[in-house]
């Protein structure tokens, strides 16, 4: 009696182990997209995939060693059939129009770019050697774009490459909080066009520098105000909590600080802890809420009337924060990332958070406009919107190499292109008189 074979009868040891783990990739995208990362579990993975637990537990150790296989071959698929462009032309906007068509990428990317950043994650040193690949891959694109006309001589292609990799980052995120506001391909696409212009073009028809500046309207609250209800005792409590938070964030991370720390360092009981936060992800919502009020602070204090000159200062701010406070960037990197799916409970204090800074910023550039500072031919939402999605993008490759990356340095170098300083105009009298005399 003959018997039956399965087709996988002859498949060899390795190849059965190869065609196991990709089940395990499939299964995982198909959750993570569905449901999202952080709700999906090992267990749950396995019985997608047909697998018991510690079946699957044999190929993959950990959930987030199948993000980084899941965001790896989400990453390459189809990339052999995409119409490359010719030798000195710009990729960038022809890929991320590909990443479009791929289910699940942005949320997939921005998961593991928020929950890697912490030095001790397993997929660490895969996202930091994934960011040196892509801006070494970037600076080749953009020198041989060089040589062929078709990025101006006068721009760095090095700095060019860890510039636009970071607002692409950037508006990956943006996207998934302000859908309607962020274009990652024309944004992309308009990057490339101005990237054939010289450092610090200006549109001729761009006026000189106004005396006068134009009135920079507040930056709108970027958070409620702080909290005043309950008893004194309890507001003094969250007081002291957030305060210890903000210390032991900023020295060390998100990752290796837990509640049971937090409330060793307050004085009191986990249990109290919880009344007040009753999560380390509730906790961490507060601690970014008490970080944006500082800033807001510090704002108020340093005012600039000048728009141009209030931009330009910004820099410095960002440098003092990589010295002062780098916890709390990781705090704020990993939470934006964690909260980008729309049903998470940060995600609507998170998009209210970006869609008021966009707003500012819009503000401040369209005054510069007015001013006379930043030229006729760059529309200040789409500045607005590439800064901070630079800013954010920045920070993140920050994370991934404190030391090779200067948020500050690459900040003043996208301000020199964007707002060089006009000429100062002169009086109107002044230039009446000149005109009229012999």
């Amino acid at each position: 009696m003959a018997t039956s074979t399965s087709p996988t009868d002859s498949l060899s040891r390795a190849e059965k182990t190869a065609r196991t783990r990709a089940s395990i990739v499939r299964s995982a995208h198909d959750l993570f997209v569905g449901r999202g990362y952080r709700a999906v579990s090992l267990r749950d993975i396995a019985a997608h995939a047909g697998l018991s637990h510690p079946g699957l537990l044999r190929h993959f150790a950990t959930k987030d060693a199948i993000l980084v296989a899941v965001v790896d071959a989400v990453e390459t698929s189809g990339l052999d059939v995409i119409p490359f462009p010719p030798s000195g032309s710009l990729p960038f906007s022809g890929l991320a129009e590909h990443n479009a068509t791929v289910p699940g990428y942005l949320p997939l990317f921005a998961a593991l770019t928020g929950e890697a950043s912490v030095p001790d994650h397993p997929a660490h040193t895969y996202m930091r050697a994934r960011y040196v690949q892509v801006r070494e891959a970037a600076a080749r694109t953009l020198a041989d774009a060089r040589t062929h006309g078709r990025v101006d001589p006068s721009r760095d292609p090095a700095g060019e490459a860890v510039r636009i990799a970071a607002a692409w980052d950037g508006l990956q995120l943006l996207a998934q909080y302000l859908p309607q506001q962020v274009d990652i391909v024309d944004a992309l696409r308009r990057h490339e066009e101005r990237l054939g212009r010289p450092v610090g073009h200006r549109d001729h028809a761009t006026p000189s520098r106004a005396l006068d500046p134009s009135p920079i309207a507040p930056a709108p609250p970027l958070v409620p105000a702080d909290d005043t209800s309950g008893y004194r005792v309890g507001r003094s409590r969250r007081t002291a909590i957030l305060t210890d938070a903000l210390a032991l964030f900023a020295r060390s991370g998100y990752g290796d600080t837990s509640l049971r720390q937090v409330a060793d360092a307050v004085g009191v009981s986990k249990s109290t802890l919880m009344h007040h936060y009753p999560t380390k992800e509730a906790l961490l919502s507060a601690v970014v809420a008490e970080r944006d009020r500082r800033i807001e602070r510090k704002v108020e204090q340093a005012a600039i009337p000048r728009a141009a000159d209030a931009l330009r200062a910004m820099p410095e701010g960002a440098a003092r924060d990589a010295v002062d406070e780098p916890g709390l960037i990781q705090v704020y990197a990993v939470l934006s990332c964690e909260a980008a799916p729309a049903d998470h409970p940060a995600h609507a204090s998170f998009t209210h958070r970006f869609r008021a800074t966009v707003a500012h910023f819009t503000a401040l550039f369209d005054a510069a406009r007015r001013d006379g500072d930043l030229s006729y031919d760059r529309d200040p939402a789409f500045e607005a919107m590439w800064w901070v999605a630079l800013w954010d993008g920045l920070q993140y490759q920050w994370l991934y190499d404190r030391e090779g990356i200067d948020v500050a340095a690459h900040l003043r170098a996208h301000l020199d292109d964007v707002l060089p300083t006009p000429p100062l105009a002169q009086p109107e009298a002044a230039t009446t008189s000149s005109t009229a005399s012999p």
